[in-house]
Protein backbone atom coordinates (compact mmCIF):
# COMPACT_ATOMS: atom_id res chain seq x y z
CA UNK A 1 0.00 0.00 0.00
CA UNK A 2 1.17 3.87 -0.63
CA UNK A 3 1.61 6.10 2.31
CA UNK A 4 0.96 9.70 2.56
CA UNK A 5 2.12 11.32 5.08
CA UNK A 6 0.30 14.51 4.04
CA UNK A 7 -2.72 12.80 5.35
CA UNK A 8 -1.47 12.40 8.58
CA UNK A 9 -0.32 15.80 8.50
CA UNK A 10 -3.53 17.68 7.47
CA UNK A 11 -6.06 15.46 8.98
CA UNK A 12 -9.64 15.31 6.51
CA UNK A 13 -8.27 17.78 3.99
CA UNK A 14 -4.95 15.70 3.69
CA UNK A 15 -6.46 12.49 3.24
CA UNK A 16 -8.83 13.86 0.54
CA UNK A 17 -5.46 15.23 -1.56
CA UNK A 18 -3.93 11.66 -1.07
CA UNK A 19 -7.27 9.24 -2.23
CA UNK A 20 -7.07 11.58 -5.14
CA UNK A 21 -3.52 11.34 -5.98
CA UNK A 22 -3.65 7.70 -5.04
CA UNK A 23 -6.06 7.11 -7.04
CA UNK A 24 -4.82 8.66 -10.12
CA UNK A 25 -1.26 6.88 -9.62
CA UNK A 26 0.29 3.82 -10.64
CA UNK A 27 3.84 3.36 -12.14
CA UNK A 28 3.29 5.49 -15.32
CA UNK A 29 4.02 9.07 -14.52
CA UNK A 30 1.22 11.66 -15.18
CA UNK A 31 0.42 14.94 -16.48
CA UNK A 32 -1.13 17.30 -14.09
CA UNK A 33 -3.06 20.15 -16.52
CA UNK A 34 -3.21 23.64 -15.21
CA UNK A 35 -6.15 24.49 -12.86
CA UNK A 36 -6.30 28.12 -14.41
CA UNK A 37 -6.71 27.03 -18.41
CA UNK A 38 -6.60 29.12 -21.00
CA UNK A 39 -9.83 30.96 -22.95
CA UNK A 40 -13.37 30.43 -21.95
CA UNK A 41 -13.67 27.50 -19.21
CA UNK A 42 -17.30 26.68 -20.72
CA UNK A 43 -15.66 26.07 -24.24
CA UNK A 44 -14.25 22.58 -22.16
CA UNK A 45 -17.02 19.55 -23.61
CA UNK A 46 -19.74 19.05 -20.51
CA UNK A 47 -19.14 16.66 -18.26
CA UNK A 48 -22.50 15.53 -18.10
CA UNK A 49 -24.23 15.16 -21.78
CA UNK A 50 -27.52 17.64 -21.87
CA UNK A 51 -25.72 20.11 -19.38
CA UNK A 52 -23.88 23.23 -19.46
CA UNK A 53 -20.47 22.06 -17.24
CA UNK A 54 -17.31 21.97 -17.73
CA UNK A 55 -14.92 19.51 -17.89
CA UNK A 56 -12.12 20.04 -14.82
CA UNK A 57 -8.73 21.08 -16.02
CA UNK A 58 -6.71 19.07 -13.86
CA UNK A 59 -5.50 19.81 -10.11
CA UNK A 60 -7.37 21.91 -8.59
CA UNK A 61 -10.67 23.14 -10.48
CA UNK A 62 -11.79 26.78 -9.84
CA UNK A 63 -15.56 26.41 -11.04
CA UNK A 64 -17.75 28.48 -13.35
CA UNK A 65 -20.01 28.85 -10.46
CA UNK A 66 -17.96 29.56 -7.21
CA UNK A 67 -18.96 32.59 -5.88
CA UNK A 68 -15.30 33.68 -5.58
CA UNK A 69 -13.10 34.70 -8.50
CA UNK A 70 -10.92 33.36 -10.35
CA UNK A 71 -7.03 34.76 -9.66
CA UNK A 72 -6.34 38.18 -11.53
CA UNK A 73 -3.60 37.70 -14.19
CA UNK A 74 -0.63 38.87 -12.78
CA UNK A 75 2.85 39.21 -14.57
CA UNK A 76 5.05 39.19 -11.05
CA UNK A 77 3.80 36.05 -9.79
CA UNK A 78 5.08 32.69 -11.00
CA UNK A 79 2.03 30.96 -13.02
CA UNK A 80 -0.13 28.14 -11.41
CA UNK A 81 0.32 26.37 -14.86
CA UNK A 82 4.41 26.11 -14.44
CA UNK A 83 3.40 24.75 -10.87
CA UNK A 84 0.95 22.08 -11.40
CA UNK A 85 2.54 20.63 -14.85
CA UNK A 86 4.39 18.83 -13.06
CA UNK A 87 4.65 14.47 -13.29
CA UNK A 88 4.95 12.13 -10.38
CA UNK A 89 6.50 8.33 -10.65
CA UNK A 90 6.33 5.45 -7.86
CA UNK A 91 9.37 4.81 -6.12
CA UNK A 92 9.33 2.36 -2.43
CA UNK A 93 5.92 3.08 -2.17
CA UNK A 94 5.78 6.73 -2.51
CA UNK A 95 4.76 8.59 -5.37
CA UNK A 96 7.52 11.32 -5.87
CA UNK A 97 7.03 14.43 -8.14
CA UNK A 98 9.43 14.44 -11.46
CA UNK A 99 9.22 18.04 -11.94
CA UNK A 100 10.42 20.22 -15.21
CA UNK A 101 13.54 22.35 -16.01
CA UNK A 102 10.84 25.45 -15.96
CA UNK A 103 10.03 24.15 -12.17
CA UNK A 104 13.57 23.75 -10.86
CA UNK A 105 15.11 26.76 -12.42
CA UNK A 106 12.67 28.78 -9.49
CA UNK A 107 14.01 26.67 -6.37
CA UNK A 108 15.84 28.78 -3.67
CA UNK A 109 15.09 31.58 -5.86
CA UNK A 110 13.12 34.62 -4.37
CA UNK A 111 9.52 34.29 -5.99
CA UNK A 112 6.26 35.65 -5.59
CA UNK A 113 2.98 33.36 -5.36
CA UNK A 114 -0.44 34.36 -5.57
CA UNK A 115 -3.67 32.03 -3.92
CA UNK A 116 -6.25 31.23 -1.83
CA UNK A 117 -5.22 30.98 2.17
CA UNK A 118 -5.19 28.08 4.26
CA UNK A 119 -5.18 27.78 7.24
CA UNK A 120 -2.82 25.29 8.80
CA UNK A 121 -3.74 27.00 12.58
CA UNK A 122 -6.52 29.18 14.79
CA UNK A 123 -6.38 32.00 14.38
CA UNK A 124 -6.92 35.39 12.18
CA UNK A 125 -3.26 36.07 11.69
CA UNK A 126 -1.00 33.58 10.25
CA UNK A 127 2.98 32.44 10.20
CA UNK A 128 2.15 28.71 8.65
CA UNK A 129 -0.48 27.73 5.95
CA UNK A 130 -1.00 26.25 2.46
CA UNK A 131 -1.66 28.85 -0.64
CA UNK A 132 -3.58 27.29 -3.24
CA UNK A 133 -4.58 28.00 -6.79
CA UNK A 134 -8.69 27.70 -5.82
CA UNK A 135 -10.25 28.87 -2.84
CA UNK A 136 -11.23 26.41 -0.02
CA UNK A 137 -14.90 25.11 -0.95
CA UNK A 138 -15.25 23.54 2.47
CA UNK A 139 -13.30 23.22 6.19
CA UNK A 140 -12.78 19.84 5.10
CA UNK A 141 -12.04 19.58 1.62
CA UNK A 142 -8.83 20.74 -0.23
CA UNK A 143 -9.05 21.84 -3.95
CA UNK A 144 -6.57 20.11 -5.21
CA UNK A 145 -3.28 17.93 -4.59
CA UNK A 146 -0.16 18.88 -3.80
CA UNK A 147 0.95 20.26 -7.23
CA UNK A 148 -1.76 22.74 -6.88
CA UNK A 149 -0.50 24.28 -3.34
CA UNK A 150 2.55 25.94 -1.65
CA UNK A 151 3.20 25.59 1.92
CA UNK A 152 3.99 29.07 3.35
CA UNK A 153 6.55 30.10 6.22
CA UNK A 154 6.13 33.80 6.86
CA UNK A 155 8.43 36.14 8.86
CA UNK A 156 6.09 38.21 10.10
CA UNK A 157 2.08 37.19 10.77
CA UNK A 158 -0.23 37.46 7.57
CA UNK A 159 -3.96 38.61 8.24
CA UNK A 160 -6.40 35.38 6.82
CA UNK A 161 -8.25 36.69 3.76
CA UNK A 162 -10.84 34.65 1.67
CA UNK A 163 -9.84 37.12 -1.14
CA UNK A 164 -6.27 36.14 -2.91
CA UNK A 165 -3.04 36.69 -1.83
CA UNK A 166 0.40 37.40 -2.90
CA UNK A 167 3.36 36.62 -0.71
CA UNK A 168 7.09 36.79 -1.72
CA UNK A 169 10.57 34.52 -0.32
CA UNK A 170 12.55 32.31 -0.75
CA UNK A 171 11.15 29.14 -2.81
CA UNK A 172 11.74 25.75 -2.73
CA UNK A 173 10.82 22.43 -4.72
CA UNK A 174 10.69 19.55 -2.87
CA UNK A 175 12.01 16.50 -4.48
CA UNK A 176 11.47 13.78 -1.34
CA UNK A 177 9.21 15.93 1.45
CA UNK A 178 7.94 14.13 4.47
CA UNK A 179 4.72 15.18 3.99
CA UNK A 180 4.41 14.68 0.41
CA UNK A 181 4.07 18.73 -0.64
CA UNK A 182 6.38 19.40 -3.70
CA UNK A 183 6.85 23.29 -3.05
CA UNK A 184 7.46 25.40 -0.16
CA UNK A 185 8.36 29.39 0.45
CA UNK A 186 10.26 30.41 3.88
CA UNK A 187 11.39 33.55 4.80
CA UNK A 188 7.91 34.76 3.59
CA UNK A 189 6.27 38.54 3.16
CA UNK A 190 2.55 39.94 2.48
CA UNK A 191 2.71 41.71 -1.14
CA UNK A 192 -0.40 44.22 -1.72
Amino acid sequence: MLSCPLAVRLGCAGALVCGLWLAAGGSQAQVLSSPLASGNPKSAAPAVPGLDLPVGQGAGVHGVNSPFPNLSARDDVVPWSVLTAVKTKTEKNRILPVFSMDQLALNQKTQRIQGFMMPLDPGEKQRHFLLSSVPLTCAFCTPGGPESMVEVKTKTPVKYSMEPVVVEGRFLVLNDDAYGLYYRITDATSIK
